[in-house]
């Protein structure tokens, strides 16, 4: 099976390559030897600064705000995490996450602890935009769907897979920072 990674450049629309460097040289897993891994890629820019993003993007338990499928987080300490995230058809996933790397302000990156029942990594990372209004926030994750290819057709279908949810997060991530609010479709009565 030929290695397949998704990435962006500079907005949502997704660039494909069966051979990506910049994925490797940016110290991602990627999947060489034909496991199922799936490298997922998007970019935001978002009007606020730098330092505030990476600052509330660092509290982990701030993440189910705008993160739909995620349930909770729990901090175990300074650098490891508990995860509890909707799968599809109903079910929970679970797993403990650990740091790999924080530079304060730039960049943070992870990955999941051996057993986890999703395999992942990742990493995000903020940098101010080139015209000076707001950052660039670029957000970068491994995973090894379950199930295989059948577990992830079934993810996508009940919208739960990451290259769905990571368009539709960074969006929610903006739209909170920026506006301190998220739409809702909700009717009041």
């Amino acid at each position: 099976m030929a290695e397949r990674i998704t990435q962006t450049r500079g907005g949502d629309a997704p660039l494909s390559s069966a051979n990506n460097p910049d994925a490797r040289a940016a110290g991602l897993d990627v999947d060489v030897d034909g496991d199922g891994d799936e490298l997922v890629g998007r970019t935001v820019s978002i009007n606020r600064p730098r330092r505030e993003l990476y600052e509330f993007w660092r509290d982990f338990r701030n993440l189910p705000l705008f993160m739909e499928n995620i349930e909770s987080v729990t901090i175990l300490d300074g650098n490891r995490s508990h995860w509890k995230v909707k799968g599809p058809a109903k079910s929970d996933l679970e797993w403990d996450s650990v740091i790999t790397e924080d530079v304060p302000g730039e960049l943070i990156a992870w990955c999941s602890t051996e057993g986890a029942s999703i395999d992942n990594s990742g990493r995000v990372e903020f940098r101010d935009s080139s015209n000076g209004r707001g950052t660039i926030v670029t957000v970068t994750i491994v995973y090894d769907p379950p199930g295989g290819a059948l577990g992830k057709a079934f993810a996508k279908v009940f919208r739960r897979e990451p290259k769905i949810q990571a368009r539709h997060e960074l969006r929610r991530f903006k739209q909170l920072m920026e506006t301190g609010e998220l739409p809702t479709a909700a009717i009041a009565p």
